[in-house]
């Protein structure tokens, strides 16, 4: 068959597809179904054609489609991956980490179960041996989610019940193909295997493909960010990315192909905005979804097109193996379903899935293009005897016709019957109050548009008094639902605030106020900010949010290295990053106030705006409390970073001035490109950080110190080059009781708690402590905590001993502190600095 044959025989497909998809509408079908139902009338009509003996006028079209080179790489190598990455592109991956559990079970013990409970029951039949029916088993045991999501996007179902099904798809397909490939090894070759290197290759399979798809997708992420800011590059490296993938990993790797490209789909989900500009994101996801359409529709037609020659004649004997695999296949769902999920639930490994939520599970495991693409590729495999062949292909498509055309028909049905279309008592007395506050500021810009258009004032009374009775009546629903709890509205208005977060950095990047190497951190602690407050309220919300604030472990360790190896450049580039991060933090919080104020209180009432705003101003103190410490010791960065900031923002004012320009004709292309490449220069230079001068004011903190006063300055700097710094985040163990005295500590900012046992002494900036257990060679008889974030400085025993012995007027000093201390009752002396 020619090329030109079979491009227009896709062209025409292609518009019956875009036929097809308002007459499911209409009729209230899934797409995909109504899509199996056309491709077997004109697969079964083309047949027909081709052997009536009314005509001989449409042989040729009818043998163009029956001769269309449909096979079974055309389904895996061409459809799937597009199909594998586009769905693991789009899915919310943070909101699936809940529901990790019961995902993992249905897509991989939930496959196994049902491979092997269909493969047992067929085999008391005698039609085949056992291996054939387990081959069978395997390509029936993997669902096809397009029709059901579907399904549940058009009625309102919950959203949670959405992402079971994706997630599920997502990787049984996965584990589905391997078992598929393990028992068709065995059925076509005549070496012995054993059960255990059958369970470990097919471990080895689904776990390498895991490893290698994370891998290339953080290649395929780096030459993202090679070619950033060129759309159609990004785009073209985006949708090479699976299908290399898919075949390195298939015929090199020897890896699962399915696996590895659905992790390089869930890596490029999760790092991909935080690498591209939002605008280029969207382009990009948008595309992806176009052609995940295209994939998903032509997959169902050109597969349909191959049932009724797979299907053949079918016998009685065939029906009722079909009817076995359809009974078998429910009963295995439903012992995952009602068997081991209660358990996790039980043993709180996995939230609780209720008994609708489960029930709709167990009917929407439909059946789609990869099980068609299975049984065609054993269709194709010349090792297998040609009646294990009809086997295979008559019991997996009919079964596939089964679920779409009873299963998927009546799901819709079900659901509502079920109740899952309606809204909860919160949500639907949500919506009451949202209405009624959206019509009222809708009936303001309502009335100012009438007036601006110079309306005739009958007109505009009559329905200003329509819109108003549709306004009392939505305030009176509200009232009369009430059904929300102070409690409740706080949880929902702090996801609000979070999911509004998650927005805000995604604009200030757009913004380009956020330089790109702190998006992604940030955009993942608003994700996490969101999880957190969904599982546990107002206090997840605040632990979290200070969570975000102590010093990470990359902070930490760079602390280690200039501790133990003088290595100070990791530390540098990590109190700038913490610079950057605060100052932003604070612009976010404070953007988060005047929203909390102006969309929060008109739909929860001014009381829980007020517990809202008490929330988010602790949160400002904290990061300010968090800022002022680096303040102390790096006068003048924050500054620089906010100069930084305006003049980032004033650069970007000016690009969409010079947009608006263009657009409205008043500048040329050519002038356009010419103003935007001195706003790109200007931008360059100010998204490097500014330099961070390392020297930590050490010599004014010990000139200002009491302890070191009339000393020499020489001595001063001595000290100041020994002093190491130490950074503390809110609960960190400064020191022990017990442990030996081994060092004086200088408190630059923030403070710290001494707790003695029978009383707790809390020390601020400027304070000291330690030194009288070096002096002593005594044991601490307290510990030391951080209670804020805190900055000090470390000075080892032999130099303060040594500095002892040589200075006397140092010695005065402490003898008089020692004193003054004894007599006003507290353990250990404690030297105050001036601020």
């Amino acid at each position: 068959m020619s090329l030109v044959i079979i491009l227009l025989l896709l062209a025409v497909f292609l518009i019956i597809i875009g036929l097809m998809q308002p007459l499911a509408k209409r009729l209230r079908l899934p797409l995909t179904v109504l899509l199996a139902l056309v491709g077997i009338l004109i697969g079964a009509g083309a047949t027909f054609l081709l052997q009536t003996r009314l005509t001989d006028a449409f042989n040729d079209l009818a043998l163009s489609i029956l001769l269309l080179p449909i096979g079974s790489t055309v389904f895996l190598y061409v459809f799937l991956p597009t199909l594998l990455f586009q769905t693991a592109l789009t899915l919310e991956v943070r909101r699936l980490i809940d529901d990790w559990v019961p995902i993992l079970v249905l897509a991989v013990v939930a496959v196994v179960v049902a491979t092997f409970v269909i493969g047992f029951a067929l085999a008391p039949f005698g039609v085949q041996p056992l291996i054939v029916c387990l081959i069978v088993a395997s390509i029936v045991a993997t669902t096809d989610p397009s029709a059901v999501v579907g399904i549940f996007r058009d009625i309102g179902a919950p959203g949670r019940l959405g992402r079971l099904i994706e997630g599920e798809s997502l990787l049984n397909d996965a584990a589905a193909i391997a078992l598929f490939g393990v028992f068709l090894a065995l059925a076509t070759t005549a070496a012995e295997t054993d059960a255990l290197t059958v369970v470990l290759d097919f471990a080895v399979t689904l776990i390498g493909g895991c490893l290698f798809g994370y891998g290339a997708a953080r290649v395929g992420v780096f030459l993202l960010g090679v070619v950033r800011e060129y759309r159609q590059a990004e785009m073209s490296v985006s949708l090479a990315l699976p299908y290399v993938i898919f075949i390195t990993a298939d015929q090199i790797v020897g890896v699962s192909a399915v696996v590895a490209v659905v992790f390089a789909g869930l890596t490029l989900n999760l790092m991909g905005p935080a690498r591209l500009r939002p605008e280029d994101w969207d382009y990009l996801t948008a595309t992806w979804d176009q052609l995940a359409f295209w994939a998903a529709t032509l997959i169902f037609l050109l597969a349909a097109l191959l049932i009724p020659r797979l299907l053949g004649e079918v016998t009685l004997i065939e029906v009722g193996l079909i009817a076995v695999v359809v009974v078998a296949a429910l009963a295995a769902r439903a012992i995952v379903l009602w068997g081991v999920l209660p358990l996790l639930t039980w043993a709180r490994l996995s939230p609780h899935v209720s008994t609708p939520y489960r029930a709709v599970i167990l009917w929407g495991g439909l059946r789609g293009s990869v099980t068609l693409a299975l049984a065609l590729s054993v269709t194709e495999n010349r090792l297998l005897p040609p009646d294990a062949q009809r086997f295979v292909a008559v019991l997996a498509t009919g079964f596939l016709l089964f679920t779409l055309l009873v299963q998927g028909t009546t799901l819709r049905r079900m659901i509502r019957a079920l109740g899952l279309d309606r809204l909860g008592p919160l949500d639907l007395a949500l919506r009451n109050q949202v209405i009624a506050v959206a019509l009222q500021n809708v009936r303001e810009s309502v009335a100012e548009t009438a007036a601006a258009y110079g309306f005739a004032r009958g007109v505009v009374r009559s329905e200003a008094k329509r819109f108003g009775e549709r306004l009392q009546a939505a305030i009176r629903r509200a009232e009369e639902g009430g059904g929300i709890g102070d409690k409740d509205r706080i949880t929902l208005s702090l996801l609000t605030l979070a999911a509004r977060e998650y927005d805000l950095v995604l604009e200030l990047f757009r913004e380009r106020l956020i330089s790109l190497r702190l998006v992604d951190p940030m955009l993942s602690e608003a994700s996490r900010l969101i999880d957190r407050t969904r599982a546990g309220g107002r206090t997840e919300y605040n632990r979290t949010a200070a969570r975000a604030l102590a010093y990470s472990r990359a902070f930490r360790l760079a602390h280690a290295l200039q501790l133990r190896f003088g290595l100070p450049g990791p530390l540098q580039q990590q109190i700038a990053r913490r610079f950057e991060l605060l100052v932003t933090t604070r612009i976010i919080v404070r953007e988060l106030q005047d929203f909390a104020q102006a969309r929060v209180r008109p739909i929860h009432g001014d009381r829980v705006c007020a517990l809202i705003q008490e929330i988010l101003s602790r949160r400002a103190e904290q990061v300010q409390q968090a800022l002022d410490a680096l303040r102390l010791q790096y006068p003048g960065y924050a500054e620089e970073l906010e100069r930084r900031l305006i003049r980032k923002a004033a650069l970007r004012r000016e690009e969409i001035e010079y947009n608006r320009l263009l657009e409205d004709r008043l500048i040329g292309p050519e002038l356009h490109r010419s103003l935007l490449r001195g706003i790109a220069a200007a931008r360059r230079r100010e998204e490097s950080r500014p330099p961070l001068d390392p020297a930590l004011r050490n010599r004014e903190i010990v000139r200002g110190s009491a302890l070191f006063r009339g000393v020499d300055d020489a001595v001063v700097d001595r000290v100041a080059d020994a002093l190491v710094p130490i950074y503390a985040a809110p609960g960190d163990v400064l020191v022990r009781r017990g442990e030996p005295a081994d060092a004086v500590f200088f408190i630059a900012s923030g403070a710290v708690e001494a707790d003695f046992g029978h009383r707790a002494v809390r020390l601020g900036r400027g304070e000291v402590f330690g030194e009288m257990g070096v002096l002593g060679r005594r044991a601490r008889r307290a510990d030391v905590k951080a209670i804020s974030y805190a900055t000090l400085f470390r000075l080892d025993e032999e130099r303060f001993r040594t500095l002892m012995a040589e200075e006397p007027v140092l010695r005065g000093h402490v003898e008089r502190l020692v004193a003054e201390r004894r007599a006003a009752g507290i353990e250990g002396p404690r030297a105050r600095l001036p601020a």
